[in-house]
């Protein structure tokens, strides 16, 4: 069904039961979905120490790799790394971090992803002040002169996507707002058609 919709990536997020309070799926399971997946791969990892798996994550060949800023020890570091194997370097942002800390990266990094829930759990009631953190990572990224793509993850539905869309946001990952509704591709649709 997903290869068959309008959806543009794969979103997976991958959870270590450590950094995030829940497990995902490993190696195993991530092959299988490269091996089906006719969209690109955007992977997003809620994982303590990424920086020992960016070389496994490459065999995937994600478009694009996140990483938590809350996970990151030497953050430009592992920023470059990703970039040096071949793939597209995010950041992730927990609901409590502020976006003034990617002041001296935000130039490096392509994608930021704005969590709009506690990661871990699906379902969540999305945070409000995410509208802001939008806004404020905007304006950063047009100061800074940089071509970062602002994601928004967790929460996100048809009744908030054309505010975030209006704040700024680039990309907006969906789970129970598809996936609960009872035609889910005429759902991405509906996502897909908003216009600001």
């Amino acid at each position: 069904m997903i290869n068959h919709s309008e959806v543009d990536w794969f979103h997976l997020d991958v959870m270590d039961g450590n950094f995030v309070p829940n497990f995902s799926y490993g190696f195993p399971v991530l092959k299988a979905i490269r091996r089906d997946a006719g969209k690109p791969l955007d992977i997003h990892l809620m994982i303590l120490h990424p920086e020992n798996y960016i070389e496994r994550f490459k065999e995937l060949n994600p478009a694009f790799l996140s990483v938590h800023y809350e996970a990151a020890t030497h953050l430009h570091r592992l920023v470059y790394q990703i970039r040096d194997c071949g793939m597209k370097a995010g950041i992730a942002l927990n609901p409590h971090t502020p976006v003034f800390l990617l002041e001296d990266i935000i130039q490096d990094t392509d994608m930021v992803c704005i969590m709009g829930v506690n990661p871990g759990f699906g379902g969540q009631k999305f945070i409000e002040n995410t509208y802001h953190k939008i806004s404020e990572l905007k304006n950063l990224i047009l100061r800074k002169q940089a071509k970062t793509l602002i994601e928004i993850d967790g929460g996100v539905d048809h009744q908030n996507a054309p505010r975030l869309i209006s704040e700024g946001a680039d990309v907006l990952v969906t789970g129970s707002a598809i996936f609960d509704s009872i035609d889910p591709a005429e759902s991405v649709l509906k996502l897909k058609q908003i216009r600001i």
